[in-house]
Parts: structure tokens; sequence; C-alpha cells
């Protein structure tokens, strides 16, 4: 008898993450894959699913204008407890440390069904960096009975928190199996024409603790680094929060080198990386994507919880403060053996198989096969 997987996610960075796993779920005899979207990101994750012709068993559209984190949570953790009662899952999949991730695991946890966490074990141990997700994946860590953990650091994490070993799975990170769907040596847009002459850089910017002044300070920099570089372009797909879009279009509209452009969609985003110079962002997928195509990347804020990146010299922190912001990029753009040794650095975060693993163990842990499947062993280095 088949046994049921149910896939709970929300966001646009999930879904990415977790449609390959989907896809692999699917090509398993043994396995029905479920799944399940609170849509806490709308529009952006509609792009995902579309793109991975993924089709929702059930979809909670839970977005609302003006919603809370607390608002969220209640509302999908009630949903989700009706779905998982109906359903009655074998197993519920979860990803990484957003809301939905939290509720998804509550929801699965008070039902007494088993919990799989993909991207286990990424920490900052500081409870408000970022905000909220270094304390949702801390909660579902202590929920979970397996964690899939993307890197040997993050497998280590988890093991002096007292996790089981055996409940430990190093997998590398699905964000590594999605772009091998995304990528494309032919891919070409009419921004990356209109600026084919120039060094593209690539920017990101939309975690709550930088809206505001932090935010400024990445503007007021990368304005600046543009206007003394004739040779650079910037873009800049601005996230939907009205107060992102609102300082975007203050500090970066209506200048000749920079496009301020609508949220991309995982296939665009992907190639925009691929086509880009460097990389400049606050966010965590990115961190582990960059890697795989060679790019440089300066993180936007004052710790990572992925310092293999940092390690493996594909990564540098430099913070929001807005002359240490231009400084960074200044050197890599004047320095050509700093930007070398960090587009050449080794990739920590995995091979593209992460997927084929998790399916694997979950297969193991459910009984459906005897042999315990492999790590992925270069996640140590």
């Amino acid at each position: 008898m088949m046994k049921k997987i149910m896939i709970i996610f929300g966001t646009r960075p999930e879904a990415i993450k977790m449609a390959p796993l989907v896809k692999a779920l699917e090509q398993d005899p043994d396995l029905e894959p479920i799944v399940v979207v609170t849509a806490q990101h709308r529009e952006m994750l509609d792009s995902v699913l579309n793109i991975f012709s993924i089709t929702p068993q059930y979809d909670l559209n839970v977005m609302k204008v003006g919603q809370t984190l607390s608002g969220i949570t209640s509302k999908s953790m009630v949903k989700l407890e009706d779905i998982i009662q109906d359903v009655m899952p074998n197993m519920v999949l979860v990803h990484g440390d957003t809301v939905t991730t939290f509720s998804g695991a509550l929801a699965a946890f008070y039902n007494q069904v088993p919990i799989g966490h993909v991207e286990a074990g990424l920490r900052s141990y500081e409870k408000y960096s970022p905000f909220p997700e270094e304390v949702n994946r801390q909660m579902v860590g202590v929920m979970a009975d397996l964690h899939f953990a993307p890197t040997y650091h993050a497998a280590q994490n988890l093991i002096k928190e007292g996790k089981l070993p055996d409940q430990v799975v190093i997998t590398g990170n699905t964000a590594i199996d999605a772009m091998n769907f995304t990528i494309s040596n032919h891919y070409t847009s009419q921004i990356i024409e209109k600026h084919k002459d120039k060094k593209v850089i690539l920017l990101t910017a939309h975690r709550r603790e930088n809206i505001g002044q932090p935010m400024i300070n990445i503007f007021k920099a990368v304005k600046k680094i543009i206007d003394d570089y004739e040779d650079l372009v910037l873009i800049y797909p601005v996230h939907m929060n009205p107060k992102v879009r609102e300082l975007a279009h203050k500090y970066l509209g209506n200048h000749p080198r920079v496009e301020l452009v609508e949220p991309l969609d995982v296939v665009d985003f992907h190639n925009f990386a691929k086509q880009s110079y460097l990389i400049l962002t606050d966010s965590g997928g990115i961190q582990e994507e960059a890697p795989s195509i060679h790019k440089p990347v300066l993180v936007l804020r004052e710790s990572t919880e992925r310092p293999e990146g940092v390690k493996a010299g594909t990564l540098k922190v430099i913070g929001t403060k807005e002359e240490t912001v231009f400084k960074a990029l200044k050197q890599l753009l004047d320095n050509s053996y700093i930007y070398q040794n960090m587009c050449n650095a080794k990739n920590p975060y995995g091979d593209g198989q992460a997927s084929e693993r998790i399916v694997n163990h979950i297969k193991y842990y459910l009984g459906l096969i005897n042999e315990k499947p492999s790590h992925f062993e270069s996640a140590k280095d």
C-alpha cells in the first residue's frame, strides 16, 4: 500500500526548494505526495507552481492585506489540522523556517504524525536575526522526527542540540536540485539584452530587520557605486512589501542604469543570477544557489546561518552600513584576484541529488526499504 507524504509550504522560496522534492516523490511508486499550500505569498508562489507543473491538492489561500505573523500562524494551523485529520498522512514534510513551516509542524505534532524537516539545522543562535525565522526553525527542530540537514555544519548544529544522530540526514540542499530545472545556456531577456555590454549587479533586499534605515543605507551605497562606475547596471526585483517598494523608488528610481523590476519568477531569477557579475542580497536561498553558478555574494546582514559559504569563500557578510557596503562592492569591482577567488570557491551546498536522498531516507524510515541510504559525503569538506 502506498504511503501518503504530505508536503506543506506557502512561500516562493519554500516552493522553489520543495518543488524538486515533489517531483521526486511523484516518480516513486511506493509514495503518494499530497501537496498543501498555505499561499502565505500568493502571486510569487503561483508562479513557481506553474513552472514546475505542480497542482496542490489543497490550497488554503491564507494571504490577506496587512496580515500579521500571529494571524497567519493561527489561521494556517487550524486549516492544516483539518486536512491532516482528513488525509491521515504517514509523514508531513515542511521546509526551512517560515510561519507556514512552524504551523505545519505544530499541526502534525498535535496529531502525532511524523515530521520531516527539509533544510534543517540552520542556525544563527540570535533570537531576532533573522526574525522570525531563527525561532521558527529551532521550534520545528524540537518537533521533527527526521532532520534533513543540507550540510555537515547544519547536521552538527542538530547533534549538539541533542537530536539523535540516526534522525539527522545530510542531504545537500534542494535549491541546487531546482537549478537543474531552471538554468538555461540559451536564456535571454529584454533587460539583459539592453545592458549586455555592462556588468550586472543583482540586488535582493526585503528582510524585515532591514526595512527602514538599514535598507536606506544599502540603497544609498548602491546608487553611489552605480554613479561611480559607468560600466555597471543594477537590476533589483523589488519585493511586494509596500514599505520596500516605497524606499526602492525613493532612493533608486529614475536612474538610467537602475532597473527596478517586478519580482522575477524562478526561471528568470536563476538565469539573471547566472548572467550577473555579482550578487548583493539579504536573502538566504541565494547564498546557497550562487556557488553553483560561480558568482560572488555580498550578504547584507550582520550574521548568516550559512557559514559554509563564508568558509568556502563564496560569501562575504558585510552588514548594512552605507560605507561598508560601498567599500565591499568597490573591492570586488577593483580587485580581480579577490573577485576570481570568490567565483571559483567550491560549492559546499550540494550536488543536485538532495531530493533523491530525502525520498530514500523517508522510505527507510517508513520501512519500505531495508538498507540505510547514504549521506551527502562531501558536505563535510
